[in-house]
């Protein structure tokens, strides 16, 4: 994602949440696709696990079922969710959550883009993707266990402390945003399509990262970003320049909303294993929020429910498909 939430990828993938903002979409699905965005599927590891190995071949060697395992699907390279080297939050999660189950995690390593649930959950390979939209139609969801929200980043005490879509300041300002993302849909209605500085939606990682857009921020090379909330949050701590991440109001004109439910994804069949995170995340949600603070991911505060089955519908996702 670069400074987004979802989208596909030609080089890496990028985390932003469409190639395209399409009407008549289950928009719940679209922060997926900046979580598995995708173009080329190229497997980069393979599905060996980073930790636990020894537990799981051991208790295969007994002829047991890996009891003592918590299987998760995950990008090796997709800061601040996950990484292999067990950095991301969706990494500390997945230790908080096996440690309930009196287990330890291992991870099933595979790009963030199209093809990821295909190759990973639905293959059998691992039974839980940590960060799943709530409501994605191509897993079983749990409850959601946080909301975040599209912000705007400024510098603090700066020209642009901007806080609302009709705030002048956005008319003056250079405004980073990620292209075809929900922001970019809301900046031409606003008509301030003029001052955008768009950023690409996939990036090369030999030689750029997901914080550009913030470098950028807090370098001055643009004014304000519109960038999805954890990847704007946590890249914002890491700047020798104080910057000011604000949610983004809704605008019901465009069509598409700015906040996002997550929640976790396991196979469509798998109703014991759901029920069973729905009610670690229950008992372990004051550790979860805390941890997501941390990682300066912004929380949207609310009641966090699963919806209902019923509200499958098809969808052109990229990061679940």
């Amino acid at each position: 994602m670069r400074g987004s939430a979802p989208a596909p990828a030609a080089s890496r993938r990028r985390r932003a949440f469409s190639r395209s903002v399409m009407r008549g979409i289950d928009c719940a699905s679209l922060i997926g696709r900046r979580l598995r965005a995708g173009g080329v599927i190229r497997r980069l590891i393979g599905v060996v696990p980073a930790v636990g190995a020894g537990l799981l071949l051991a208790a295969i060697a007994a002829g047991e079922a890996p009891s003592t395992t918590f299987r998760v699907c995950a990008d090796p390279n997709n800061l601040p969710f996950s990484n292999d080297k067990l950095e991301g939050f969706e990494n500390k999660i997945a230790e908080l959550v096996a440690g309930d189950l009196g287990a330890s995690p291992t991870f099933t390593w595979w790009p963030d883009r199209r093809g990821f649930i295909r190759n990973t959950l639905r293959a059998g390979q691992c039974d839980v993707v940590m960060g799943v939209p709530n409501g994605y139609d191509l897993v079983r969801w749990t409850r959601p266990y946080y909301r975040s929200s599209y912000v705007f980043v400024s510098v603090r005490d700066g020209e642009f402390p901007v806080r609302s879509w009709d705030d002048p300041a956005l008319r003056r300002a250079r405004i980073g945003v990620v292209a075809a993302t929900p922001p970019a849909d809301a900046l031409v209605k606003k008509g301030l399509i003029r001052n955008v500085v768009s950023y690409r939606l996939t990036i090369d990682y030999t030689t750029e990262h997901p914080g550009e857009i913030i470098d950028d921020v807090a370098a001055g090379k643009i004014d304000v970003a519109i960038v999805w909330g954890p990847i704007a949050g946590y890249f914002a701590q890491k700047q020798s320049v104080r910057l000011d991440v604000v949610p983004v109001p809704e605008l019901p004109d465009v069509g598409i909303p700015f906040q996002y439910e997550i929640s976790m994804g396991v196979r469509r069949g798998d109703v014991e294993r759901q029920s069973q995170l729905d009610e670690i995340l229950e008992r372990k949600g004051r550790e979860i929020r805390q941890l997501l603070a941390e990682y300066g991911v912004p929380l949207v505060e609310g009641p966090l429910v699963r919806k209902p089955d019923e509200i499958r519908r098809g969808v052109a996702g990229e990061r679940y498909q």
